[in-house]
């Protein structure tokens, strides 16, 4: 690139290679003067009002790219399934959306390696997060005005490597089913706390729910309502209740019969330490420790769109949600706008 400087009264009718940005704090913050206007005499003061005394002149080289093109040749690279973005490139940014409901996922590692080029900027929110159908996902841009065809080559390189920089993952599972263990409710000492709370919460995620069949302390009779929502052709059965190390509570054990594999019982969430996840074939079992009856938010809410999406977690992804696990419980909860679960 070759650039050479204008000042801007001897620079009516010339072109402007780049947008020119106004901010009126509270007003207005955009481009005043649009890539490829023709400048005016009346434009000159106006560019003077925005500090800009001078202009550039661009000449581009053949290995070049302006900021619009890089910007584009970026989002092309890292838009993967269910990912959508605009083709009209605003100040060189691309800002991109969910074309579908599902599971945000982002492959930080290629995340990390494009950004480390330094020319480039892609910022995206979290992912493993539930998201709905125009959602904004990420941002991506150029960061000077001109960039170097290699580095976009190597972005596209490291895309291609990738199942997909940004994906949105749609929901495989269509029914579930509902255990609700424990002699106290079973035997009617006490009324029923879960029901109100997981059928809502799995509903929420377009869900159809069978159940809630209630069961006493049992093992053999815990699964066997599992066993018999399964036969329904639910995908995903919870289990709710009776997960801690007392006598009575064997629900983990009962789901242990069933003989899943992975399975994983314990995790570092807190609210959710007693969390079990498991999976025969491609059915899901989730069994829910007490805190998710009385606390809005607990571990379930981090795992259940991860699994309602197909993904198999194993110890190693459960491990993983000790960072960022600790739910500080605000007294207004704004999840999932909120550090828990964003490790």
């Amino acid at each position: 690139m070759r650039a050479r400087t204008v000042p801007v009264e001897e620079a009516v009718g010339m072109v402007l290679p780049h947008d020119i940005t106004e901010i009126r704090p509270g007003e207005f913050k955009g481009a005043a003067f649009r890539k490829g206007h023709i400048i005016r005499p009346e434009d000159v003061s106006h560019l003077k009002r925005l500090g800009k005394d001078h202009i550039y002149v661009l000449e581009m080289e053949p290995d070049e790219a302006h900021e619009d093109e890089a910007a584009l040749r970026l989002a092309r690279a890292v838009a993967g399934e269910g990912v959508t973005f605009s083709e009209e490139v605003r100040e060189g940014k691309v800002t991109f959306t969910a074309a579908r409901e599902g599971l945000f996922k982002v492959d930080t590692e290629a995340l990390y390696r494009i950004n480390l080029l330094g020319e480039i900027a892609l910022t995206t929110r979290h992912g493993n997060f539930w998201v709905k159908k125009g959602e904004k996902l990420a941002g991506g841009r150029a960061i000077p005005l001109v960039v170097k065809k290699g580095l976009l080559e190597e972005v596209e390189r490291i895309a291609s490597e990738s199942p997909g920089v940004l994906r949105v993952l749609p929901r495989k599972m269509e029914r579930a089913g509902l255990v609700i263990t424990g002699n106290e409710v079973y035997y009617g000492r006490i009324k029923d706390a879960f029901a109100p709370v997981m059928i809502p919460k799995l509903e929420a995620y377009g869900l159809s729910v069978s159940g809630p069949v209630f069961v006493p302390d049992d093992r053999a009779r815990i699964r066997e309502a599992i066993e018999g929502l399964l036969a329904e052709g639910v995908d995903l059965v919870l289990v709710t209740g009776g997960m801690s190390v007392d006598p009575d509570d064997v629900t983990r054990l009962a789901i242990a019969d069933l003989g899943p594999e992975p399975f994983t019982y314990g995790a570092p969430v807190l609210p959710g330490n007693m969390f079990l996840v498991a999976y025969l074939g491609e059915k899901a079992l989730l069994g829910v420790p007490a805190c998710g009856m009385y606390h809005g938010v607990t571990i379930l809410d981090l795992v259940l769109p991860r699994v309602l999406a197909g993904e198999v977690l194993t110890r190693k992804e459960i491990a993983a949600l000790g960072h960022g696990g600790y739910c500080l419980h605000c007294k207004e909860c704004r999840f999932p706008v909120c550090p828990f679960g964003r490790g």
